[in-house]
């Protein structure tokens, strides 16, 4: 039995990975944006362990969800579900930083960095990852930096990047990365085309399963197989100056891991 965390997993594919992994009879532990859809959350995915709270476009309550996180226990995997796409144009943070970077990008990141290093990292990207900046050089180094936009497709990128450094940095880890597909989510609508079981099955496997072609790393997944993606994101310059600008907007450094 495995002991897993699932960020955004109020509803979603977060959450019926949550509900699979359960009925698996796995240890699941939640996480959603505030109280009331922290209740939500346990109603709709009965036996889970607990769930935490906090607001991840805030730096600061991202960090103290990493330190809730490690006071609850160490956990086997981590799936850095959590992701906003449709905002209002210029939403920002209560950071002052552009939304989708700080929920989608940033969040993933601190929780990385902070949280005790489980067995497995599993991060939420897009194929829309494909379309995403890998000069990085829109990217914001200080709150209210407002000459910068950052795009979904960047920070689904970014997403890529950050598995594909960990599991560069961490070779004790297998972290990877997942394109759900186009699902019909609230997220994608309910004219999204692409299988929506299919969608949250591939985190659940990579999260628990023995399979020798789970228990990888550095890699991308569609659907339980491996797909092609971006390829400067296998770059180690590009990786490090990831980091780099992360730990600048953040102050939390990837080397703060235990």
């Amino acid at each position: 039995m495995a002991r897993i965390f699932i960020t955004g997993s109020a509803d979603g594919l977060g959450q019926l990975a949550a509900r699979e992994l359960v009925k698996l009879g796995h240890q699941v532990v939640l996480h959603a944006r505030n109280a009331e859809r922290a209740k939500q959350a346990l109603d709709k995915v009965p036996g889970a362990e607990d769930v935490l709270t906090a607001d991840l476009s805030s730096i600061e309550e991202t960090k103290a969800l990493a330190s809730k996180a490690n006071a609850s226990g160490k956990f086997d995997a981590v799936i850095h579900n959590a992701g906003v796409y449709i905002v209002p144009k210029n939403s920002v943070s209560k950071d002052g930083l552009p939304l989708v970077f700080a929920v989608n990008s940033l969040a993933p990141y601190i929780l990385t960095c902070l949280i005790v290093k489980p067995k497995r990292l599993i991060y939420m990207s897009s194929g829309m990852h494909r379309g995403g900046n890998s000069n990085l050089n829109n990217l914001p180094v200080s709150a209210n930096d407002g000459n910068h936009h950052v795009s979904y497709s960047d920070t689904k990128l970014h997403d890529v990047i950050l598995a594909m450094a960990v599991a560069r940095k961490w070779t004790d880890v297998y972290s990877n990365a997942i394109d759900p597909g186009w699902v019909p989510t609230k997220m994608g609508g309910a004219g999204a085309p692409d299988n929506l079981e299919k969608g949250f099955q591939t985190q659940v496997w990579l999260a628990v399963s023995n399979d020798a072609e789970a228990k990888v790393s550095a890699c991308y997944f569609h659907h339980k197989k491996q797909d092609r993606y971006l390829t400067a994101a296998s770059d180690a310059v590009v990786q490090d100056k990831f980091l780099a600008l992360c730990q600048q907007i953040t102050g939390v450094s990837f080397n703060n891991i235990h």
